[in-house]
């Protein structure tokens, strides 16, 4: 089921399967959200949880027991219940249930919270653990962006700005996309800009650390500007479809990485993870704004 917020500056769409934004408008109907093609990615912008990116051979161990999940975690395919929700917010929720699990042994409630705010829909994912053990889990954002978003702009006519002073490092990836233990500095323009064209995701995701805490996608033909603010999320990914010529970019903010290649992670020995105490709960807030 899809749900609508609305504002004097936007119109959004949210879906309960995954709780996930499926439209973001401005006041003149410009549709900035990536709609989904299977020719490239069907997705739109799916929120991660408990666990993002791949992991070797689909598994990870906790306390000597093998489990199975699924590129990203499984909130994505998940039918989620409308906790409370008004015309400019909503919030969804789901609670483990025998299903989850079978694929990540916690007892939890997850809940994805969007408020609009003036030109902006600010998200806030909430985790809270309702197990007598601690949890480890890892959330985030994959929004795809229509790129070119305006009438005569090409994919390459956009590019990212950061912000000023800080100095990227590019975490490696293998070629199957599993962590490789390595970082290097990653050059921007000028400090602070990236070209957007087409081969820079021949080789599949750029994932930044360092990267700040905020970014804008910009084009040089003017327009209106997209702003993301993740500032408590230390992992910055940029992707589209590899090897292809995809009329959108993903602008992902992480909390932690993907598995190491060729190792099935123990949960407890992953130090990116978040690791979250008995009957505590996990906050964390980033933005989108259409300006």
């Amino acid at each position: 089921m899809r749900y609508q917020l609305c504002n004097d500056k936007l119109s959004v769409e949210i879906q309960s399967l995954g709780g996930e934004l499926c439209s973001l408008k401005t006041a003149d109907d410009s549709e900035y959200l990536w709609q989904g093609d299977e020719k490239f990615w069907d997705g739109q912008a799916p929120n991660l949880f408990p666990y993002i990116g791949r992991m070797t051979n689909k598994s990870y161990t906790y306390k000597g027991k093998e489990y199975h999940m699924d590129i990203h975690g499984f909130i994505k395919k998940k039918q989620l219940t409308v906790e409370d929700q008004g015309r400019d917010f909503i919030t969804f929720r789901l609670d483990s249930d025998d299903e989850t699990r079978r694929e990540y042994p916690f007892e939890f409630t997850y809940m994805v919270h969007y408020q609009l705010e003036d030109a902006k829909i600010n998200i806030s994912y909430e985790v809270v653990n309702r197990d007598q053990d601690k949890m480890y889990f890892g959330v985030g954002g994959h929004p795809g962006f229509c790129v070119p978003n305006q009438a005569g702009a090409e994919f390459t006519d956009y590019y990212l700005e950061f912000e000023e002073g800080i100095h990227p490092l590019r975490v490696g990836f293998s070629e199957a996309c599993f962590v490789d233990g390595t970082e290097a500095p990653f050059k921007l323009n000028e400090g602070k800009y990236l070209e957007l064209k087409h081969e820079l995701f021949h080789e599949d995701a750029i994932v930044l650390k360092d990267a700040g805490s905020s970014v804008e996608l910009r084009c040089k033909k003017g327009g209106l500007t997209v702003r993301l603010d993740f500032p408590e999320l230390p992992y910055f990914g940029i992707w589209h479809a590899p090897k292809t010529e995809a009329p959108y970019v993903c602008l992902e903010p992480w909390s932690s990485l993907p598995s190491r290649q060729g190792i099935v992670e123990e949960f407890t020995s992953q130090d990116n993870l978040v690791s979250l105490e008995p009957e505590k709960t996990y906050v964390n807030n980033w933005s989108i704004e259409i300006r």
